[in-house]
């Protein structure tokens, strides 16, 4: 891999913070923090930087870097097998040419995608300590 274990590490955190977050909310519902379980604080808003963040450390990330996590994807939904990496970053390579949509949108369409990036470290014998 190209790409620091420690870059993906950060990055699931953040998918994973992405992840809990809900669409929003009705916020002249009169709910109560107390009586809601403070359940509002999971709901995205407009001042949330969690999203934005991401996106820039997508974007600080070079080619390969953007790649591996593509492949990393690949390999943590069984796609291919930990053995073919070389044959998902070559798939990887591809999607990144032929898509017009930003690697951050694609990954951000991806549900779980923290536990994907996960699944496909643990695949590749390495983990987030």
């Amino acid at each position: 891999m190209d790409i620091a274990l420690d870059k993906v590490c950060e990055l699931i955190l953040h998918a994973r913070a992405i992840d809990v977050k809900e669409g929003p909310t009705d916020p002249a519902s009169g709910s109560n923090p107390i009586d809601d379980g403070s359940i509002d604080s999971l709901t995205s808003s407009p001042d949330d930087a969690t999203e934005d963040e991401f996106r820039e450390v997508i974007a600080g990330l070079n080619d390969d870097e953007r790649v591996d996590l593509i492949a990393l994807v690949y390999i943590g939904r069984g796609d291919l097998e930990p053995e073919e990496w070389g044959a998902a970053v070559r798939l990887a390579r591809e999607r990144e040419a032929a898509s017009s949509l930003p690697t951050a949108d694609w990954l951000l369409g991806i549900p779980n995608l923290g536990d994907l990036w996960e699944e496909g470290l643990s695949a590749l014998d390495r983990r987030c300590d």
